[in-house]
């Protein structure tokens, strides 16, 4: 079969998702080792028997629902290639605005920056990616996600060292200029837990208590005794959770506290500042 008509056939089986076109087109590219560009540039390419029934696979298998980053075990997130399994949450586009925000308010200088609850090592990653001068640590409870983690910056040759534990336990003695996280935020009573992706990602990255606060709660209650005077703490958090998570800021005490939108308009990272001199 010609690639041409392999792709409309598998736009056709994966109709009714959210993006079958792009789905299509991922799971080509994997299964042929091939770049996008390539299933424009090459129509009239034969595909093999072998790659047609990998190919009738993993359509089954999205159509059951499960992700194409697990079925293809990647995600590109910050313009790099992060191994996923189903051991984390999937890095997601919207994450992208914590990491804008985050470089765009670390001081000039070399900084200290710790991401809590780092799944795949996206944020922390991508930090380091930009500021390779900068000293990165990421805290992971899962020891699989932990590892996963550590694969990731080995496999991208960025030295982020990856602690297991409990948000800032690990970190005792140590202060940072900045803490980023993108705790779980969901309410266990949300019915998106059953719809799309979520379905298959681990509930423990997913779901908190307390409407789904009070992993929040917790990070900013800790980090004002591990961040260094003018430091930031920037956490991810639901749509309608703005509000919310401003005030535990403010309680927490933290200035200049704002909520940043997503591409979709909607609230999805909160920031406030530690009172003190600002990093130069």
């Amino acid at each position: 079969m010609r690639l041409s008509e392999l792709r409309n056939h598998l736009r056709e089986q994966l109709a009714g998702g959210e993006s079958p076109a792009l789905d299509a087109d991922v799971l080509l590219c994997h299964v042929l080792g091939k770049p996008r560009s390539f299933l424009l540039a090459w129509p009239e390419f034969e595909v093999s028997a072998e790659q047609k029934a990998e190919l009738a696979e993993l359509i089954t298998r999205r159509q059951a629902g499960e992700p194409v980053a697990h079925l293809t075990g990647q995600r590109e997130f910050w313009a790099l290639m992060l191994e996923v399994t189903s051991d984390t949450l999937i890095p997601r586009p919207d994450t992208e605005i914590l990491v804008e925000a985050a470089l765009t308010r670390l001081p000039q200088r070399p900084a200290r920056v710790v991401d809590l609850g780092t799944g795949t090592g996206a944020i922390a990653l991508s930090i380091k990616s930009e500021r390779p001068a900068d000293t990165v640590l990421a805290v992971e409870f899962n020891p699989a996600a932990a590892a996963l983690a550590r694969r990731n910056a080995e496999r991208l040759d960025l030295q982020v060292e990856v602690r297991e534990g409990s948000w800032l336990a690990p970190l005792a003695g140590l202060t940072f200029d900045m803490i980023v996280s993108n705790p779980p935020y969901i309410d266990a009573a949300d019915p998106h837990l059953a719809e799309g992706d979520v379905r298959f990602e681990p509930l423990s990255a997913l779901v908190a208590e307390d409407e789904g606060l009070a992993d929040i709660r917790h990070i900013a209650a800790h980090a004002p005794a591990q961040l260094t005077a003018g430091g930031w703490l920037l956490v991810e958090h639901g749509w309608q959770q703005g509000e919310a998570v401003r005030h535990i800021f403010i309680d927490n005490g933290f200035e200049k506290v704002t909520t940043l939108r997503d591409y979709g308009g909607q609230d999805r990272v909160t920031l406030g500042c530690l009172p003190g001199r600002e990093h130069a």
